[in-house]
């Protein structure tokens, strides 16, 4: 089964929302951080982000549902930030998310590097993204004595 991506629009902040909150539930529970969790965030972070012109959103779907969304920062230096990627817990671990990020990286050619961050603590989010290509630069911070979070990058090759 494959997933495709439905760039999102204004309409979309309710459903995008109610997906992030249901999504990052467990790792909120477990890690009770409420400052930089993206199952913390408001409705109005997610619409005032939509209003910036430098994010897209886009709504993950297999076959016509929407089973979790990812976010887009484009920036000047043509490097591209994944915040959040995310999808309800009910399809994980069914490769999903691989496709997700293999079909993302293809709408921005122009993209010489992505960037993202993610929980050390996490094995199964660490090695999603080491075996989508993405290095760790060696940036952490410390959120709390149990949660770490670890910044990776992926160049694009060079042709």
């Amino acid at each position: 089964m494959d997933i495709n991506l439905q760039k999102a629009s204004y309409d979309d902040c309710e459903v995008i929302h109610e997906m992030q909150l249901r999504s990052f539930r467990q790792l909120l529970d477990k890690y009770q951080d409420f400052a930089t969790n993206p199952g913390a965030e408001s409705l109005d972070l997610i619409i005032g982000r939509m209003q910036q012109d430098f994010n897209d959103y886009y709504l993950i779907q297999l076959d016509g549902q929407n089973i979790g969304a990812i976010r887009v920062q484009r920036r000047p230096d043509n490097r591209c930030r994944i915040s959040p990627l995310f999808l309800l817990p009910e399809f994980h671990g069914q490769g999903f998310a691989q496709q997700v990020i293999r079909a993302v990286e293809e709408l921005y050619p122009h993209a010489v590097a992505w960037q993202l961050e993610t929980i050390k603590e996490e094995p199964k989010l660490l090695y999603l993204y080491e075996k989508m290509g993405y290095k760790r630069t060696g940036k952490e911070v410390v959120i709390q004595d149990n949660m770490t979070i670890v910044h990776y990058s992926k160049s694009k090759p060079v042709r």
